[in-house]
């Protein structure tokens, strides 16, 4: 009898198994993590450096850092996952995660969380340095310990998200041998921190009846016609396009006009993509908004890093 059949089997359980561990820890989302990540340490060595060439980079360093950081991010996303459970079987999105489909077991799930969480720190502080350590520490503890449970009692949890998600470039700043409070670490905290929330306004709005069976408290529960979101995301993505030309006055002179004017005309479109969702009120402007924030975070990142001083 041919052996061919358990075969697949194996194939198919091993790709299965490989595949809840990605959605476990989050794999793609956390690719925007190492992103700025990298971002923070290119911009720190340029500035320590006065310059930048790819020959100056300290290529062993960066691997430590991103390799920790990772780490860090993937066990928070399972520690995550696993405090929301019970909401994640309410939403069509996330209902065939593996913890609430039953493929992997809550054991097994905190033992990857703790693994990898404790792992990515004591790794940062061992091979890179302890203030990118801290850091990384304070962003677990806050996403896993204030954000997640938040969600589930006030809507000032996105505010509170937005924190864990724009320390990534401040790990990456402090590792390549910059102060994390340093007035430029903190821009960067910025540029990430206020890109995010017209980001979730509009996944939240796109995906409100989700959560509000879910039991969560988010901005745009009950915001049938999406003015309410719409207009978080306007104030926000304001605040982004004026923190471009702040970046170039005399005296903070952290990067040059062209991160100025670019990154404020990529906010201003951001203005007019969040205008035209609050005055239509459907899915297609909520969509425009939500994929230009994506297209925004690269641009604005490799333009920021040109231009930085």
């Amino acid at each position: 009898m041919s052996d061919q059949p358990t075969k697949l089997i194996e194939k198919s359980e091993t790709v299965s198994m490989r595949q809840d561990l990605m959605v476990l820890t989050k794999v793609r989302l956390n690719v925007f993590v190492l992103i700025t990540t990298l971002f923070g340490f290119l911009l720190a060595s340029k500035s320590i450096a006065g310059g930048f060439s790819f020959g100056m980079l300290d290529y062993w360093k960066l691997f430590h850092t991103l390799l920790g950081t990772a780490a860090s991010a993937f066990g928070a996303a399972a520690f995550n996952q696993l405090m929301e459970i019970e909401q994640d079987k309410q939403m069509g999105r996330t209902k065939n995660r593996p913890l609430p489909s039953e493929r992997m077991s809550v054991t097994t799930a905190f033992i990857i969380g703790w693994v990898l969480s404790a792992f990515g720190v004591i790794h940062l502080g061992n091979t890179v340095n302890v203030e990118s350590a801290y850091i990384a520490a304070a962003t677990i503890a806050i996403y896993v310990f204030a954000y997640t449970p938040m969600k589930r009692q006030h809507s000032a949890n996105t505010l509170v998200g937005a924190i864990p998600g724009a320390t990534p470039p401040m790990i990456g700043w402090a590792a390549a041998g910059g102060t994390w409070y340093a007035w430029e670490s903190w821009y960067l905290f910025a540029i990430l921190f206020f890109w995010q929330l017209p980001h979730f306004v509009a996944i939240n709005w796109f995906c409100r009846e989700q959560y509000e069976d879910a039991g969560y408290k988010m901005w745009s529960n009950g915001d049938v016609s999406g003015k309410k979101t719409a207009k978080l995301a306007l104030i926000y993505s304001f605040v982004l396009a004026l923190l471009a030309p702040i970046a170039c006055l005399p005296g903070v002179e952290m990067a040059t006009w062209p991160w100025g004017i670019g990154g404020f005309l990529a906010g201003a479109y951001m203005c007019k993509l969040s205008v035209d969702f609050g005055r239509i009120g459907d899915r297609k402007s909520s969509r425009k908004l939500f994929f230009f924030t994506l297209l925004y975070l690269p641009l604005a990142l490799t333009l920021l890093t040109l231009s930085w001083n």
